[in-house]
């Protein structure tokens, strides 16, 4: 299996599934000297973590990262940083049910006709734990990455929607409820549905704000390799993600060119930022904003007609413990993912400067 390492010099490689000892990755091209608050990743697993609410998945994982490598007396030592968060609390006979049948939507038909193998607990490797990893790399990519400051939040679930600008936003309210959306009344409106959807045993998608602030001018190049490009790839590489918009994104579409230009202070900041921070594939310096969509979970805990391994049309029903709606633990998924593309291009730009 390829496709398991991301970033050019920045560069990160997950191993591990989800039902397996434990996940896991290296870090390389990490520079040395970088002090790390140690905490502060831990702090970023928790809010990723299983178990955390009521409206998540209930499978209770301490999600305790543990460093092996590239780090001493606190700081970063330019080797690769190698780590690993051990699985506790599997329940493999979850999935015995669905060992030779193909959950609706879910990985399992094209990874079993792709490898000839599948490791069905979970999902395995297709499994979304495997973002745990990321979320390590991503934490130690925003130390490296500081004043930058990457923040991101829930502001929608199904059709309930939060209609602020990422400019307008209070940050400091997004942790204090369990979806993580920033606005009390809503966040209240989200939580009472999705549980109304876990009753019905089904799920729902919802979308993901993030906002960068602090980014200097010059990230990213000009052809294929553009930053708006990258974070793309990047959000389309999170587990369940189906769409990706910047800056004013579908809504510019229906703009004409004469309302939709930025146009230019004296000091190269713009008056309006509906380039989203990105000309040309490039930082503009303005702030970064983008939304991230996902689609309902796939395993619902209702009858469904699929197919088994040889063809045949079979009823199954979702069994153990998954989450009703993805987005307020995907959060911290999305920042770290924008952290990575963000640090790559930092090493990036050191090797081109004019």
């Amino acid at each position: 299996m390829s496709g398991n390492i991301y970033g050019t010099l920045f560069r990160l490689a997950t191993y591990g599934e989800s039902h397996g000892p434990a996940i896991g990755g290296v870090i390389d091209g990490c520079p040395a000297g970088i002090k790390l608050d140690l905490d502060a990743i831990q702090n970023d697993l928790n809010r990723r973590k299983p178990g955390q609410s009521s409206i998540v998945t209930q499978r209770k994982e301490p999600d305790e990262v543990s460093f092996y490598s590239g780090i001493f007396e606190g700081k970063t030592t330019g080797t690769p940083i190698g780590f690993a968060i051990h699985n506790t609390n599997q329940k493999s006979n979850d999935y015995s049910h669905i060992k030779d049948s193909y959950r609706p939507s879910h990985a399992d038909y094209v990874y079993d006709e792709k490898y000839g193998i599948r490791d069905y607990r979970g999902g395995g490797r297709s499994s979304a734990r495997e973002t745990a990893s990321r979320v390590v790399a991503g934490a130690i990519a925003k130390q490296f990455l500081s004043p930058m400051d990457i923040q991101a939040y829930v502001s929608g679930v199904g059709t309930l929607s939060l209609d602020s600008h990422p400019s307008e936003i209070d940050f400091s309210s997004v942790e204090q409820n369990p979806v993580r959306c920033p606005d009390p009344k809503m966040a209240n409106e989200m939580e009472r549905y999705i549980k109304q959807i876990r009753k019905e045993g089904d799920t729902v998608g919802g979308v993901i704000t993030c906002i960068i602030k602090n980014v200097p001018v010059g990230l990213g190049e000009p052809v294929f390799d553009k930053l708006h490009a990258e974070l793309s790839k990047a959000m389309l590489s999170i587990n369940a993600v189906k769409g990706f918009e910047y800056g004013s994104g579908f809504k510019g579409t229906q703009m004409k060119g004469s309302e939709h230009n930025d146009l230019f202070n004296s000091d190269g900041t713009t008056q309006t930022n509906r380039s989203g921070g990105i000309q040309g594939g490039i930082s503009n310096g303005m702030d970064i904003y983008f939304n991230v969509a996902f689609k309902p979970v796939a395993t619902i805990m209702q009858n469904q007609q699929t197919i088994n391994s040889q063809g045949v049309k079979v009823e199954m029903q979702g069994k153990g413990r998954h989450d009703p709606c993805v987005v307020p633990r995907a959060v911290p998924i999305v920042e770290a993912m924008s952290a990575l593309v963000l640090a790559d291009f930092m090493l990036l730009k050191r090797t081109n400067k004019r």
